[in-house]
């Protein structure tokens, strides 16, 4: 199969698809934007300074894995917030998580398993970058549903063992977006072992780690060292991005064993773009500070308090674990997404347009995704005007 047949069935991508569908119509109200999951609060106060303390680095070639002061960070980051003792030598930086997640692919998956086609299990609702990695190594993409009652995380284990034999690669975000929900210890302990069983790696995307209410969420570092097995197994993605409301500075990490992240540092040596110096510097930084995080998750932790408020009362209502979505159920996505634009102004994301269909139904298709990120007030009367658009 040649490369544009491989992804001649991939739907259009949520945005386009987004502004095809509302642009044609006038808002019904002073427009409010809750699609996107891009975060508005404040980025720490000491970023703009340290950026131009390093300027002049933009003249040098940087380091393609890492500085060795930022991967030095970044295992002190994992360590404080997973107990884990992690080495540099199993660090590698990213221009952001989304090229990690599918340049691992490219790195670590195999052109064939026991003979036949590999498979890639992603959930589904999904990250879009999941299925073109798995499309991008010539995988199959299985897609199984995240929904309310696998808990809103993939049930991997009820799959047919022909499929988990030929699986390389099994993608989980956790916490998930668009539900929020998290992986337990149970969780993680499972697919491990389904892992171990049918010699696959688990892809964890743990973009959201740190935007929680009270309990910090279990990652899968913290699994590995928990159940004992060989940290090959698991290849775990880090950003800045939401942890610290710096989504334009494209800067995060990837976790894996000594082995797993050779390999995906030579690719990179190859065909990666590592990260300029003044932005690994800024990244330092801010791997070792945590005061702006916990700030952060207050801020977000009020604006839970305020959905689970304004929605009070609301049988279909589930307050999400972690993250900063509501994955809120409605008859059909896509006409609550129009008729909240034309008689509101509140724009949202259909949540079809994560998800894709399959023979017992479309697991997107019944809810639209409200991302939590412009501050309080705003975000509170957004809500306000979902609740009386939608469920009154």
């Amino acid at each position: 199969m040649t490369y544009p047949e491989r992804f001649s069935n991939l739907p259009a991508y949520a945005w386009p698809r987004l502004r095809a569908l509302l642009d044609v119509h006038e808002p019904g109200g002073d427009p409010i934007n809750m699609t996107i999951g891009e975060p508005r609060h404040a980025f720490p106060s000491f970023v703009p300074q340290v950026m131009a303390d390093s300027i002049g680095e933009f003249a040098k070639y940087p380091t393609n894995e890492g500085a060795p002061e930022l991967l030095a960070a970044i295992c002190g980051w994992i360590t404080r917030r997973y107990s884990v003792d992690i080495t540099p030598d199993r660090v590698m930086i990213l221009n952001g998580t989304r090229e990690g997640l599918y340049n691992a692919a490219m790195a670590l998956a195999p052109e064939t398993k026991n003979g036949k086609q590999p498979v890639v299990l992603l959930p589904n609702p999904f990250y879009q970058v999941y299925a073109i990695a798995a499309l991008s190594v010539n995988a199959e993409p299985v897609m199984v549903p995240a929904t309310e009652d696998t808990g809103h995380l993939p049930d991997y284990a009820a799959l047919p063992a022909d499929v988990l034999d030929r699986t390389t690669i099994a993608y989980i975000c956790s916490p998930a977006n668009p539900q929020g929900a998290v992986a337990t210890r149970e969780y993680w302990a499972t697919l491990i072992a389904l892992a171990e069983k049918h010699d696959f790696k688990i892809f964890a995307d743990e973009c959201y780690s740190e935007i929680y209410r009270d309990t910090p969420p279990m990652g899968a570092l913290e699994a590995v060292a928990d159940t004992g097995c060989d940290p090959e197994r698991v290849v775990v993605f880090h950003s800045l991005s939401k942890r610290s409301n710096l989504p334009g500075l494209r800067s995060g990490f990837v976790a894996s064993g000594p082995k797993n992240t050779k390999e995906m540092r030579q690719l990179r040596a190859y065909a990666g773009a590592p990260v300029p110096m003044p932005i690994q510097r800024v990244s330092t930084r801010v791997w070792s500070d945590e005061t702006h995080v916990i700030e952060n998750r207050n801020l977000y932790r009020a604006k839970f308090d305020a959905a689970d408020e304004v929605f009070a009362g609301i049988n279909s209502y589930t307050s999400p674990e972690a993250g900063f979505f509501l994955w809120l159920p409605v008859e059909d996505g896509e006409k609550a997404t129009l008729r909240l634009w034309q008689e509101t102004g509140v724009r949202v994301l259909p949540g079809a347009y994560l998800s894709r269909p399959d023979p017992s139904g479309d697991p997107g298709s019944g809810y639209i995704r409200v991302a939590l990120v412009a501050p309080k007030e705003e975000t509170q009367r957004g809500l306000t005007q979902i609740r009386d658009c939608l469920y009154t």
